[in-house]
């Protein structure tokens, strides 16, 4: 599929600043390996519009998505700037949290090896590393159903995130959402390793150890999102990530 642009003087200084942050995000997927071909999908509210919001175009790979090739959908799936198709359970999944959270701007969606081992495990996300901990509370869970694009499905999505910002998908994978896209790729990443582990931890058949209670509570304290408030170690974080991306490749900003 030939990659096509929408012209950047049909877009306002902040919605390109959010497509620049969006596109290097589909980067960052790439440089950690969390990519699925092309058949995940990380999405951005349009800034100062409640209903729309921009997402990877349909087949291609994003290595090759950059700042004007997104898409900008409306929650009825109208594609309102773009010339791609846009992945319909991608669709009903962004939309769907978007909907049910004003508070949101950024929602990452992965299908990654642990990630979606973790989302088999009836035991969920286990407390056995600082990682996890972190984020323990913050963390929903969605029972699967193929039908991702069925109405009511989508309302499901949306109670079942309820005020939280992470979710296990059963069966399917992992989903992280912020106001801000540094907040929820540190989410991600946080996720991510703290799948890692797990995966690893118990594939080793050692009795396993959990923190004492009174560290958990700390760790809970520590880890907790804040609305509006994007937390020091994604701001910290996400300039360092744009660093090491600008040295290796800035195609992404096109």
């Amino acid at each position: 599929m030939a990659e096509s642009s929408v012209p950047v003087k049909d877009i306002s200084e902040e919605e390109w600043e959010t497509r620049v942050q969006l596109a290097a995000c589909y980067r960052l997927f790439v440089r950690f390996g969390w990519t699925d071909l092309i058949f995940t999908h990380l999405s951005a509210r349009v800034p100062g519009i409640k209903d729309q919001y921009l997402i990877n175009p349909y087949g291609l790979l994003f290595e090759e998505i950059t700042a004007s090739s997104l898409l900008k959908v409306d929650f009825d799936g109208n594609v309102v700037a773009g010339e791609h198709p846009f992945n319909d359970a991608g669709h009903a999944i962004h939309s769907a949290v978007l909907k049910a959270r004003p508070d949101v701007n950024a929602v990452f969606h992965s299908h990654t090896r642990a990630g979606m081992a973790v989302s088999t495990m009836k035991c969920g996300l286990l407390p056995l590393t600082q990682q996890a901990n972190e984020i323990m509370p913050n963390v929903a869970y969605h029972e699967y159903d193929i039908a991702v694009g069925d109405d009511d499905e989508c309302e499901r999505i949306g109670r079942d995130l309820h005020d939280k910002h992470i979710m296990i998908m059963h069966n399917h994978g992992l989903l992280t959402c912020a106001s801000t896209m540094p907040e929820a790729f540190y989410l991600l990443y946080t996720l991510e390793n703290a799948c890692k582990v797990q995966v690893d931890a118990l594939a080793s058949g050692q009795e396993l150890l959990e923190p004492k209670q009174k560290a958990l509570k700390l760790f809970a304290d520590y880890g907790r999102v804040r609305t509006h408030s994007p937390s020091r170690s994604s701001q910290l974080a996400w300039p360092a990530l744009m660093r090491m991306l600008d040295s290796q490749d800035q195609s992404y900003k096109q």
